[in-house]
């Protein structure tokens, strides 16, 4: 819905049994198709189904990714140079400011640590309104993946100021909750972690007749890499692993699932199948007719991608990194690595060993049982709870 459509009434004061206003600021909310967004989307849902107010202002385009939860205000935006499918909010203008004032918000989520949020921050700290902000990506290690890293120092105080500024943090994982606790110095920082549709992602999905369908063999072991296709997300270092692998054993296929701007790169990847974006039954069938998952990324505070391969069946290997040792017992559930050379050695490892590739894979599925979107997006309201209690 746009602003236009709903009507704000007018505030009433707070009590246990009337819902809550929530005004959440982020930087892409459907415009794009990420991890972040899912989740943002998912928390608003459950949000309206309990009787709360949302409204979500954030950058929009002419060609939305998929429909928005509640109810979505267009915040004017640029579109980046360098990443022209993210678009760049420019601050708040006055019209909108008047807006979230006749919406009277009990709380103020921000999900993003961008011009749109730090404004936000300071709208509400003006009016008097509690900051939950939500930690959904490790931009600062964005920087040396684009020849940026001497603004490392600069990233890192503008996110510490970030986080200081919001009255509590919600973070994905246990490891990056102890982290913002430490930043803050005091325990408003909580767990807001992700779910899966295990139902949808599920090994029952594998089809070999699709799997025939591509060119591969019964016997013709597919390394996955599922994801939006940008450096950050370790592209070069799959193809590198990839082209290893296949050096010496001529079995072995890539299944590329996932579209942007990093694909050109990866089409250097020999026996590699390139699906561009799937959803819903397409995408669980590509990713459970997988025999691995190979998942580089050392920029994720959670990544979903990793819980749906779980759900799937698959063993993962992936970046050791905060988030991937509290979702993988290593050697267990999947295989964390520091270097490409862990990598190859992990993959060789598991093309070597059918009995391992199950064991691995149906261990990640019963974990992942553990993760729940309806639990995860309680634990966020229960936070804004939380925040207000500590105002009042």
């Amino acid at each position: 819905m746009r602003v236009a459509d709903v009507a704000i009434d007018a505030p009433v004061p707070i009590t246990a049994e009337r819902p809550l206003r929530v005004a959440l600021f982020t930087g892409n909310y459907n415009y794009l198709r990420e991890g972040a967004n899912q989740a943002l989307n998912r928390l608003v849902a459950h949000l309206g189904r309990r009787g709360h107010q949302v409204r979500v202002y954030s950058p929009v385009t002419d060609t939305p990714a998929f429909e928005p939860e509640g109810t979505l205000v267009p915040v004017p935006s640029i579109t980046l140079p360098v990443r022209t499918e993210f678009q760049l909010a420019v601050g708040i203008p006055k019209s909108i400011q008047r807006e979230i004032e006749r919406f009277a918000p009990d709380v103020v989520h921000v999900a993003t640590p961008d011009i749109l949020g730090t404004r936000a921050q300071t709208l509400a700290k003006r009016l008097g309104v509690p900051i939950v902000a939500s930690l959904h990506t490790r931009f600062e290690a964005y920087l040396e993946h684009y020849g940026l890293a001497w603004l490392r120092p600069v990233a890192d105080a503008h996110l510490r100021r970030f986080y200081r500024r919001a009255d509590c943090v919600l973070a994905p994982t246990s490891a990056i909750v102890e982290e913002m606790k430490q930043l803050r110095g005091n325990d408003h920082a909580f767990l807001w972690s992700r779910g899966v549709d295990r139902q949808l992602f599920n090994p029952s999905r594998r089809d070999s007749e699709w799997r025939r369908a591509q060119g591969w063999s019964d016997d013709d072991a597919v390394a996955l890499f599922f994801g939006r296709l940008v450096v950050e997300k370790g592209t070069r270092l799959f193809a590198e692993v990839v082209a290893e692998l296949q050096q010496s054993d001529k079995r072995v296929r890539a299944l590329v699932v996932g579209a942007g701007p990093a694909e050109q790169q990866m089409r250097s990847i020999a026996r590699a199948t390139f699906t561009g974006h799937l959803e819903g039954a397409e995408l669980a069938r590509a990713v459970a007719s997988a025999n691995l998952m190979i998942s580089p990324s050392t920029t994720e505070t959670f990544g979903n991608v990793l819980l749906e391969g779980m759900a799937s069946g698959l063993p993962v290997i992936t970046a050791d990194a905060p988030n991937t040792r509290s979702l993988f017992d290593d050697g267990r559930t999947g295989i964390l690595c520091r270097g490409k050379d862990d990598y190859i050695r992990a993959a060789r490892r598991l093309l070597e060993s059918p009995e391992e590739r199950q064991r691995i894979g149906e261990a990640a599925r019963q974990a992942s049982e553990a993760y729940s979107w309806d639990s995860a997006s309680q634990a966020a309201e229960e936070a804004y709870l939380f925040t207000l209690a500590c105002r009042n």
